[in-house]
Order: C-alpha cells, then structure tokens, then sequence
C-alpha cells in the first residue's frame, strides 16, 4: 500500500503536534508537577509515534517512541521533570522538525539516527525510574494472554499494576471500562496503518489504557490479524464500535464492558471458573447491552457538552493554489462591473438614465462585493500561525545569552491574508532576536540602572482600518543614537557636518542599511549586517513599512504595519495631468483644497499649515516625472496621507471618486519608480497606475 497520498496530511498534522509539544514543554518546565500539561505531552509524543510508524519513518517512531516512555514514567511518578529532561525534550523537538523538513524535502527522513539524543533519553530513564518502562511491562505480562485474546475476542485482558490501578480510579471516577478485541481483513497490506486509525478513532471517545500486544508491537506490525484495547470513556459503547468499524479493512469488532475487579490478578486462577465467568459474561450481552446503553446515556451528554466538540467536521483544508484561481476569478468579475459602471456612464451622458441597467449594475456591484470578502474572509488566518513559535526561541536565547528575559505577547488572533503571514514570519524573527541580542541588557546592567533583572520583550498585533499593526517592543537600553551616529561617519556615510543636523529618525533609519551593524563580536544571533535591512526589504515588499521608536536606557518599539490583504483594495482614483492613478483609501486622513498663497517654506521645502501642523506638499507630477503644467492655478487639491504619525500632503490635478480595484502586479516594468507598486485595470481597459503612499515618505 502505497502512504506517499497521505504525505500532506502527515507533514499538516505533524507540524500541529510539534507546536502543541512546543507549548506544553514550555509551561512544564514553569510547571513541573502539572499532571494535565503532562499528559498531553504523552498523548502529543503517542500520535507523532503512530504517525510515524504508519508513514514507515522508523527513526522518527523511535524517538517519540522513547519520549512517551520518559512520559510514561513521570505520569506513574516513577520519575520527575528536572531542568536537565526539559533541554533533552527540546533538543528532541528540534531533532523531529530536523526529520520533518527533510520529509518535505525528500519524502523520507533521512539517515541521522540521533543516536546521542536516544542515550540521554534512555539514560535520564534509568537514572530516575524505579521500574521498567511501563509500556515493556504491560507487554511482558500480556503476552501469555495473547492466544487466549486471538481464540476468544471478549477474553479479559491481563494488566500489569500500574494498568489496573488506573482502570480502577477511571471506572470509580464514573467513566466506563471497554474492551475491544480488534479484527483486521485477511488480505490487508499495512496492518500497521489499520491500527493507527483505530487509535485515533478511539481516542475521540476516551483514553486508551492498555494494549494486547503493546502498542510497540501493534505499530510494529508484530501481530497476527487482531489486537485488543482497554479504554475508558464517558460515552455509549454503540457508537465507540461504530467508529472502528468505520476504518476500512476492519473485518469485525468483539466489545463489551467490564468493571475494574475482572482485571484483578489473582493467585493462580482455575480454568474452569474463569471459562464459567467469560461464558456467562458471552450469554449475559445482549440482555446487559440495553442497560448499559441507558447507564451512560446522561454521561454521553455531559460528555459532549464538557468537550464542546462537534459531531462531524466543521473545518477543510483548502489549497492556497485554489483560493488563488477563486480570487483571480473575483478579480475578474470586479473589473467586468467597472466595464458595466462606465457603460452606464456613458449611456447616462447620451440618452438618459436606465433604471433597470442602474439596478442591474447596482445588484452585480453587491455580488462581487459580499463574494470579495467571502473570499478574503477564507484567506484571513491568525497570524498565531507565525508568532506561537517565538516563546520557545526567546527561551533558548535567555539561556544562550545568558539573560534573563520574558515574551509577553497580545493579539494572536489578529488576521492577515495568508500570503502575508506565510512572509512576516522572518521579519518579526529578526525583530524579536536584535530585541534580545541588543536590547536587553545584562542582568547587572538592569540592576544598575534599577530595573528588574528580568528583561520583557512585547509582541503586541491589532488591526487599524486597513492594516495591521504589529509591534515589538523590548524595555532595554534603547538605540544609543551618538554611536550610530559615529558610525555612520566611520562608514563614510554622512560627514561630521551634516550628522549634527540629522534627526534621530534619519540617525535610526542607517540601522536599515545593508550590512550596517552595530554589533560588537559577530555571533550567530546578530551582528553580520543582515537582520535589519532584509527586514526592511521584506516588510516593503508586502506592501508595509517599518519604523521605529526608542528612548536611550527605556527602551525601544519597532512597528510594522501591513495590509490586510494584497489583492483587492478601497481606492481614491485621481489625475495628474490627464494621467489616472491610485491612492489606497486606508492611508488616506482626508481632501483639503489650499490656495497657493498658504504654501510656506521651510529649508526650501514646500508646506502648509493645516490644524496645527506642519504637512510637507509633494508635488506627483514632479515625482512622477509628468510634463510641467502650463499654468499655476489658484488653489491645489492636496490629498492628505498618513503613515503611523507622519503626515504628506500630495498634489493632484482633480479628483476622479472612489473605487474598488485589483492590484496587478507590474514585475520590473518600471522597477527604479519606487513609488509605484502596481496597476489596476479600469472599467474603460485604462490602466491606472497605484501610488505607493509608503514609499513617499
């Protein structure tokens, strides 16, 4: 049976498990003795082994196979979670993201074994455990059950201890105790496989607490056609039943249910009374069937409501490449409703009004308007997709650096279009490591300077209008302008003349250059000159900005502004001089007309006063290099735009109205135009060139 078909699926929830590993190594380790966050390392460990057994990645099952043992021991309070099993539990995530990537890139896991990694497994297993692995012991006193479970699939399982004492606390806990004896077809080529998915399926209604074989065994295909499994549950046994037979190449399913003493070890019992137990447990099922079936009946709904999870999926996985030929689609159809509303214009002028046209364009209008944000709404994802690996990288660069520090972060659930949150990732990466490399200081430098030894590093997102806002902010020492400043002299970048003029914003803005670096030592943090400016360049070219705040020995604050989608985007059309172009409506403050005698000047520059503050004119059609105009008119339509607290005022000849258009990429078209960033089509097939507001100032 060929898995490469479930390759995707593999690689999606693998990445799922290894973030919720993530998170809960994380709060263990503040947590050490947190039962719950415990057990769902050991469920996380359990599905990343069956996965991996199921795809035959045999390194890879055995690495979470030896972490569910470590697991398996703490949960019996064998062993306990010391620092020291915490840098062995990352360094075994990092070894399974290691297999994943090359599973991505080759479809296999490569060769390393990680043998070392193993040994410290292994090794802080026998160090702190005052018995064998739980899983070994389970296997060792089952298997004379074994024959019996194969010849008769409601034979009671033996357990070891540790199982029946967990049997007996889930049944007097009020759950149901199950057995299930498992048949698998004859001809079934992956048995393996067949038995993950019961797992899984199981594990919806309740928690499995024992194998027969183990479920090393089972997962190594080392049994014949049928195994057995012992769960509790809240729930019916009729629907559990239904569910494995649910698994295709699942010949039959023996179940019944049982109470805790059936697992009792007792000395040496008698075959016959035993038989004699079985035989009337056999006749009893069918009249026990509808009592049970009544017992758990209250149970299954509190159940339900407790978990709050749905009966059938509520969630697809949809193709990036399919949403992107939906959006083209969407694109098309606007640019077919501009065709219709300049039509209308038309017919308007020249033989009068059409109610039904105009209600025509008006029902198309609101069509591909609620389509359009159907279509982004599906596109939008959390941007905790990108941020929720970052606690785990702060972690490592506290101990690396040797200073103590926090992340504390806000608004996860802030949204974005996929293609930009698939890109921001880096940028934030590089924002959150120069915050930990640069910006906090030692912890004797914070005493120093009275503040907690401990360093807190921001990581807060929301969305504002258009955009989204997502900062970083460290409560270090600030960016010490005077030594960027000699810096900047030192590279022959500025003179010493022209530095004392420069504002802290343009002494900041050389941190953006390439390969400027303000890093004493060069280290695999920071410091080659290539984190701030490809951070710059990246954000830039999705369509953001960066800027950034910072008072000497307070701190500093980067903020990055992106926009909520790039693909379709609320537009000020306008002209200049008898040329149509763009502005993004979301970067728009509002419209104002100045007569020309308002124009001030300061240092040469043209601006104008207007509620308080000094806004800087732009001229577009000197920037856009248009032809001069003939005559000055005796008031100017400026278009007041903002990016975070700056203001420009921009020129234009007249003002076309507002419209909803589709961004076009132009490639290198025009490429040394940095204040274009891309074309729409107009309903008349005029192309509009779109001004990048971002690039202005």
């Amino acid at each position: 049976m060929d898995v490469s078909q479930y390759l995707d699926i593999f690689i999606d929830e693998t990445n799922g498990h290894i973030q919720a590993l993530n998170d809960n190594i994380m709060i263990l380790e503040k947590e050490p003795e947190n039962k719950d966050v415990i057990n769902e390392i050991f469920r996380a460990a359990h599905s990343l082994k069956g996965m991996a057994g199921t795809m035959g990645f045999k390194k890879m099952q055995r690495l979470t196979h030896d972490m569910e043992n470590v697991f398996q021991e703490i949960r019996n309070d064998n062993i306990k979670v010391n620092s020291n099993l915490i840098d062995i539990l990352f360094s075994c995530l990092d070894a399974i993201e290691e297999y994943l990537e090359t599973v991505k890139a080759t479809s296999d896991e490569g060769d390393n074994g990680n043998e070392a990694l193993i040994q410290q497994l292994n090794d802080y297993l026998n160090g702190g455990a005052t018995a064998a692995p739980a899983e070994e012991a389970v296997e060792t006193k089952a298997a004379p059950a074994k024959e019996e479970a194969a010849s008769d699939g409601l034979s009671h399982m033996e357990v070891d201890d540790v199982t029946y004492s967990k049997i007996k606390e889930a049944q007097e806990s009020g759950l149901h105790i199950y057995e299930f004896t498992v048949h698998i077809q004859k001809d079934c080529l992956l048995k393996a496989a067949r038995a993950f998915l019961v797992f899984k399926a199981v594990e919806d209604f309740g928690e499995i607490l024992a194998y027969n074989p183990s479920s090393q065994d089972i997962e190594d295909e080392k049994f014949d056609l049928d195994f057995s499994l012992v769960v509790a549950s809240s729930q019916e046994l009729q629907p559990i039943v239904d569910a494995i037979k649910a698994v295709s190449e699942i010949e039959g399913v023996d179940a019944k249910e049982s109470s805790h003493e059936e697992f009792m070890q007792e000395e040496e019992p008698e075959a016959a009374p035993e038989t004699k137990q079985e035989e009337t447990k056999t006749e009893g099922k069918p009249a026990e069937a509808p009592k049970a079936a009544k017992a758990t009946k209250t149970s299954a709904k509190s159940a339900k409501a407790n978990n709050n999870k749905p009966v059938t999926a509520r969630t697809v996985r949809v193709d990036i490449e399919k949403l992107d030929a939906l959006m083209n689609q969407v694109s098309e159809l606007i640019i077919a409703k501009n065709s219709l509303v300049s039509l209308s214009d038309s017919e308007q002028n020249g033989e009068g009004n059409n109610q039904s046209f105009h209600d025509q364009i008006e029902y198309l209008e609101r069509i591909t308007t609620n389509l359009h944000e159907s279509v982004m709404k599906v596109r939008m994802v959390p941007i905790e997709s990108v941020v929720n690996k970052f606690p785990r990288m702060i972690r490592d660069l506290s101990r690396k650096l040797n200073k103590p520090m926090e992340l504390y972060m806000s608004g996860e659930e802030t949204e974005l279009d996929r293609t930009v949150v698939d890109q921001i990732g880096d940028p934030l990466q590089h924002l959150l490591r120069n915050s930990a490399d640069h910006g906090i200081e030692s912890p004797e430098e914070r005493k120093k300077a009275g503040k907690p030894e401990t360093g807190s590093i921001i990581l807060n997102a929301f969305q504002e209008g258009n955009n989204v806002i997502i900062e970083v902010k460290d409560d270090g020492a600030g960016i010490d302008t005077e030594k960027v400043k000699e810096k900047a002299i030192e590279r022959g970048l500025v003179t010493p003349e022209q530095a004392e003029n420069l504002t802290q914003k343009e002494i900041i803005d050389f941190l953006f250059m390439p390969s400027f670096s303000m890093a004493k030592k060069i280290t695999d943090i920071s410091g080659r000159g290539v984190g701030l400016d490809v951070v710059k360049s990246n954000i830039e070219a999705l369509g953001g900005d960066v800027t950034v705040k910072s008072v000497k020995g307070t701190g500093t604050t980067f903020i990055v502004r992106l926009p909520l989608t790039l693909a379709i985007i609320q537009a000020l059309m306008v002209e200049v001089r008898d040329e149509k172009y763009a502005i993004a409506l979301g970067s728009i403050q509002n419209i104002e007309n100045i007569p020309v005698s308002d124009i001030k000047y300061v240092q040469a520059e043209e601006v104008i006063h207007l509620r308080g503050m000094v806004i800087p004119l732009i001229r577009l059609d000197q920037m856009l290099d248009s032809a001069p105009s003939e005559e000055e008119p005796d008031n100017l339509t400026v278009v007041i735009v903002r990016k975070g607290d700056n203001y420009a005022g921009l020129v234009v000849d007249d003002l076309i109205g507002q419209q909803e258009i589709v961004i076009k990429s132009l490639g290198k078209c025009i490429d040394n135009n940095k204040i274009i960033n891309g074309a729409t089509i107009l309903g008349d097939g005029e192309v509009a060139l779109i001004i990048d507001v971002n690039a202005i100032f």
